[in-house]
C-alpha cells in the first residue's frame, strides 16, 4: 500500500477529510458512496459502483444482443469499462473523458460518420450509439454501441440502458 505522508484528525463523530488532491487523484467526486473494509493492517477505502454488481447481467444481456445484431456492445460506470462484448482487454480501462462528460450531462450521442476513440492503449473505430444509464438516483453509466455501418442503434442502446437502470432501481 502506498503512503501519502498526510494525516488527518478523528473528529468526535467518527469523521475524517479525505485530501482534495488524494480525491482528485482517485476520481472521488462530491456525493459519491465509498466502500469501507478493515482487516488486521487497518481500515480501506473503496469507490463503490452499483453497476459492478449487475456487470454478470449486463454482460448477458448484451452478449445475446450483440450475436443477433454482430454490433459491439461496451458497459461502463462512471470511470472505466465494466463489460464489452468484443473486446474482453479493456475491462477495468478507465473511459476517455468524452464519455465522463456524456455520463455527468446525462447525454446520448449518434455519430453519423466513423469515429474512432482510445480506451487506454485500444483505439476503437466505427459508427458510435452512446447511452447513459440513468437509475432514479443518477447517472450512473454508459451504454455504447459500436457498429462497423452508420446504422442508428440509439433504440437499441437505451433499451439496454433502461433494463440495467430498472434493475439498480430495484436494488
Amino acid at each position: 500500500m502506498k503512503s501519502t505522508g498526510v494525516t488527518r484528525r478523528i473528529d468526535e463523530l467518527g469523521r475524517i477529510v479525505i485530501p482534495k488532491e488524494i480525491r482528485r487523484n482517485l476520481g472521488i467526486r462530491d456525493g459519491e458512496t465509498l466502500e469501507i473494509y478493515t482487516s488486521e493492517e487497518g481500515i480501506f477505502l473503496q469507490k463503490h459502483s452499483i453497476l459492478h454488481n449487475y456487470a454478470e447481467i449486463g454482460t448477458k444481456l448484451c452478449e445475446i444482443i450483440s450475436s443477433v445484431l454482430n454490433i459491439e456492445i461496451i458497459l461502463t460506470d462512471r470511470e472505466k469499462v465494466i463489460s464489452s462484448t468484443h473486446n474482453n482487454h479493456i475491462i477495468g480501462k478507465n473511459i476517455p473523458p468524452e464519455f465522463i462528460k456524456l455520463i455527468d450531462g446525462r447525454e446520448t450521442l449518434n455519430s453519423e460518420f466513423e469515429m474512432a476513440v482510445n480506451i487506454d492503449t485500444e483505439q476503437i473505430k466505427g459508427y458510435f450509439n452512446i447511452c447513459p444509464i440513468i437509475s432514479s438516483i443518477d447517472s450512473l453509466g454508459l451504454v455504447i454501441i459500436v457498429n462497423n455501418k452508420p446504422n442508428n442503434m440509439q433504440d437499441i442502446a437505451k433499451l439496454i440502458a433502461k433494463i440495467m437502470a430498472e434493475k439498480l432501481d430495484i436494488y
